[in-house]
């Protein structure tokens, strides 16, 4: 994985590569007691006039269960009355062991909790969501929620302490069930009833974004994965500037040359190329636009060099598509014909090509680790961007130019000149006129024909040769 800081000096510190290597970690615990957050703990005098007691922190009855009061002893109302939330982020101020209780605050810091033992894992939730609450009728509320599903360990464990806490509503805020990620609590909603389906529903004062927020948080924080630092790179603001124009530089002077290349290779039907250029272009940023909308996705610098590839292997499509069309017409089809019959046999070559692209852009986004992702990414994207507009736009626009009188008539400036390619007709029933050739390139031309004939031609030919010799004695 690699990582970049902006803090001072543009360094990394231990702190945040400590919690970036951490593993993410959900946790379901019954809430005890909340209250509202403080950021000061509570200070001792300067000069304590005698030493303060030593507080009990063993219960002085075993609790039933995760919600029994009996868990809050003098120790631990102390620890919850004088916990600082601002002190949330340093290591081991929220953490205990999971059939410990344990004080910690909301991620807001605006609230904090005493929080029962573990009661489910994060580990059990199978997927979580968010969408529109319905009614019974199927009819939408207008409201946002969260949707999370449970497997069967999940299901039993939740059914039985949503039932619990089901029994104890009205008794704020006991009635509560914190999901706690890393320590620090995500969300605490009270039980609205007995949820024995495994598949309880987080509703509040969600908006769209906050509800789908909460959900990915529920859904990747239950993954049991840590990180391990590959590399630490530190870029600058500047730095990475300079790069990003770089590539968008790099990439509108391949352009440049792509274009420069098919004009003076194909001419006129060079501009086919550059549209289909154009629309592959505004397709993939929109895609893009699109992307960074719904899912947050941002382009990187290998993303840039994907997109910058991509050029090269989306000329190459019209460029088959192109030199097949040429060879029908060096067969002699009239060019209507040839970009029909170019079509299709141009077209198993793009797929076959263009599904090893996205094979290899598709093992790469699976294996690779870091920015080559990004590559991979535009790279997969981008193939399938160029397979639609081969076939949705570029055949049927020289299908189109194949009608016009300009290309029709073999202009020198269309690039479908049969003359210039070498065509075997030219027109109705006008073939092309044999070209002169050598005496002594003849001889070299029959001595390899010759060379090359089978036992069956020598055979044959022997024969003739003397039937040929016999009757001319018998004249």
């Amino acid at each position: 994985m690699t990582t970049s800081s902006s803090a001072s000096r543009g360094e990394l510190d231990d702190q945040t590569r400590a919690r970036i290597e951490s593993s993410a970690k959900l946790e379901l615990r019954a809430v005890l007691l909340a209250d509202a957050a403080t950021n000061t703990s509570i200070e001792a005098s300067a000069e304590p006039t005698e030493e303060p007691a030593e507080l009990e922190s063993t219960p002085t009855t075993e609790p039933t269960d995760g919600s029994d009061l009996a868990w809050v002893t003098p120790a631990l109302q102390d620890e919850f009355d004088n916990f600082d939330c601002a002190t949330i982020d340093e290591a081991a101020t929220n953490v205990a062991p999971a059939d410990e209780p344990l004080v910690t605050c909301d991620l807001s810091r605006t609230a904090k909790y005493l929080l029962g033992p573990v009661e489910a894992s994060g580990e059990n939730i199978v997927d979580a969501t968010n969408g529109m609450v319905q009614t019974q009728t199927g009819a939408s509320t207008g409201t946002w929620a969260v949707n999370i599903e449970f497997d069967g360990k999940g299901t039993e464990d939740f059914a039985e302490v949503s039932t619990r806490l089901f029994g104890l509503q009205g008794q704020t805020p006991r009635d509560q069930f914190a999901f706690v990620l890393d320590g620090a609590v995500l969300t605490a909603p009270s039980m609205n009833g007995a949820i024995t389906d495994g598949r309880p529903q987080i509703t509040g004062s969600f908006t769209q974004e906050s509800s789908k927020s909460l959900a990915d948080q529920l859904k990747f924080g239950a993954l049991p994965i840590s990180f391990t630092v590959q590399s630490s790179d530190t870029i600058s603001a500047t730095l990475g500037t300079s790069q990003l124009q770089s590539g968008l530089i790099a990439g509108l002077i391949g352009l440049i040359l792509v274009v420069i290349y098919t004009l003076f290779q194909y001419r006129a039907l060079g501009s086919v190329t550059i549209a289909s250029l154009v629309i592959a272009a505004l397709i993939t940023y929109l895609m893009i636009t699109i992307l960074s909308w719904r899912e947050g996705y941002r382009l990187s610098l290998a993303g840039i060099a994907g997109l910058i590839v991509a050029i090269g292997f989306t000329a190459d499509s019209f460029i088959v598509y192109f030199e097949r069309v040429r060879d029908e017409l060096r067969d002699g089809r009239p060019l209507v014909g040839a970009v029909e019959a170019g079509w299709k046999r141009a077209f198993r070559t793009v797929l076959a090509s263009k599904g090893v692209n996205l094979l290899a852009a598709i093992v790469l986004f699976i294996l690779a680790v870091g920015s080559v992702k990004g590559f991979a990414y535009t790279l997969g994207l981008t193939t399938i961007i160029d397979v639609v507009v081969v076939i949705l736009f570029t055949h049927p626009m020289l299908q189109l130019l194949a009608q016009t009188r300009f290309f029709s008539s073999g202009n020198p400036w269309s690039g479908l000149d049969p003359n210039a390619l070498g065509a075997v007709y030219r027109g109705r029933a006008e073939f092309r006129k044999p070209v002169a050739v050598s005496a002594r390139k003849a001889a070299s031309s029959s001595k390899e024909a010759q060379r090359r004939q089978t036992i069956a031609e020598r055979k044959a030919e022997s024969v003739g040769a003397g039937t040929t010799s016999n009757d001319g004695k018998e004249s």
